[in-house]
């Protein structure tokens, strides 16, 4: 997955075991403004599915998902309005 937004705020989680990968991805894009992108990168396996559902809770957008051997990387589109707020 290439990043070729240079306002992509990216997030390392690389090593953190569930639940702070959640977690820290939920504070992350919340502080994003309307639009603003967010890359993710985990490699707690369980990120593939928690975080998609995170991002679907938080009303963003998942605009890409994938798998580099032990390593998954996510990036995401905030969304006009959140349902937290």
């Amino acid at each position: 997955m290439r990043n070729d937004d240079p306002d992509c705020i990216e997030v390392d989680l690389s090593g953190l075991k569930c639940p702070l990968p959640v977690l820290r991805t939920r504070k992350a894009l919340r502080a994003l403004k309307p639009g603003q992108t967010l890359a993710v990168t985990c490699t707690d396996p369980l990120a593939m599915i928690d975080i998609p559902n995170l991002v679907r809770e938080e009303g963003a957008r998942l605009d890409a998902a994938e798998r580099l051997g032990e390593t998954v990387r996510f990036r995401m589109t905030a969304s006009v309005k959140p349902p937290h707020s």
